[in-house]
């Protein structure tokens, strides 16, 4: 077994992204450094728990389907390993949660953690299998500015942005295990969709994330603001028009696009 199986085994591509997104937005939203670093590391701790936890209860799913980007299945990583790492990982963030502050931490550990529980315990098999990417993308900017000090409310555009481009991710996320999933009986609803409207959704959703980052912010957005909604529709055109890999890569660019808006105009 190695360290970097067992990372793996914790989704470490959005762990990484969603822990990096909650730092942006900590330091454009001025917090302190320890504030900065606590609320990082207590996202952190929960993105472990979240991907964990997520390939444990899927084991026998994606060994089902020989799943070659899952170590469990393909025996990199042993049980054990797997599940003393997402112990401690729950001891962490339920720690460095508290630390944060009463407010900070319940919606952490509530809205951001449990939701991504709640997705992995089989919400994600239900036509209900994206709210718990809205709940907590869409909590995640809260967690941050309360864990400030003093605590604050962040301004509604923000959660607005956070849940649409949560539930575009979810889309995306989804569309590569469209196959998989359905041989083994998991049916969000991407998959109730199919992998072309699921796709449009996506775009459209990403777009709708671009604009509220570029209009929800009091006063008139920068001139930079405009020309980066500009290249987002430019983008959002080619992922509605264009064919193969050409739309889900413009997706996706979309997507890289918004989350440093959100960073940016938080």
């Amino acid at each position: 077994m190695s360290l970097v199986a067992l990372l793996r085994a914790a989704h470490l591509g959005p762990t990484v992204a969603v822990t990096t997104v909650t730092a942006l937005l900590a330091v454009a939203a001025d917090l302190a450094a320890p504030d900065v670093a606590q609320v990082t590391l207590a996202v952190l701790a929960g993105q472990l728990v979240i991907g964990w936890s997520n390939d444990l209860i899927d084991a026998d799913r994606d060994a089902q389907v020989a799943r070659p980007d899952k170590p469990l299945a393909t025996g990199a990583v042993t049980l054990g390993a797997v599940r003393t790492a997402l112990g401690l990982a729950a001891a962490a963030a339920v720690v460095l949660s508290a630390v944060l502050g009463w407010r900070a931490g319940l919606l952490h550990l509530g809205a951001v953690v449990g939701a991504g529980l709640a997705y992995n315990l089989g919400v994600k098999a239900t036509v209900w299998s994206w709210l718990p990417y809205a709940v907590a993308f869409g909590s995640l900017p809260a967690v941050v500015s309360l864990a400030g000090t003093p605590p604050q409310a962040p301004p509604v555009w923000l959660p607005v942005a956070g849940a649409t481009l949560g539930v575009a991710a979810h889309f995306l996320n989804t569309l590569p295990d469209l196959g998989d999933d359905a041989a083994t009986g998991v049916r969000g609803l991407p998959h109730r969709l199919g992998a072309r409207v699921s796709q449009l959704l996506a775009t459209l959703l990403l777009l709708v994330a671009s604009v509220a980052a570029v209009l929800g912010p009091d006063g008139s957005p920068p001139l930079w603001a405009w020309a980066v909604l500009a290249l987002t529709v430019g983008l959002a055109a080619t992922a509605l028009l264009g064919r193969g890999k050409v739309p889900f890569r413009a997706a996706l660019a979309i997507a890289v696009v918004d989350v440093t808006l959100l960073a940016v105009m938080g």
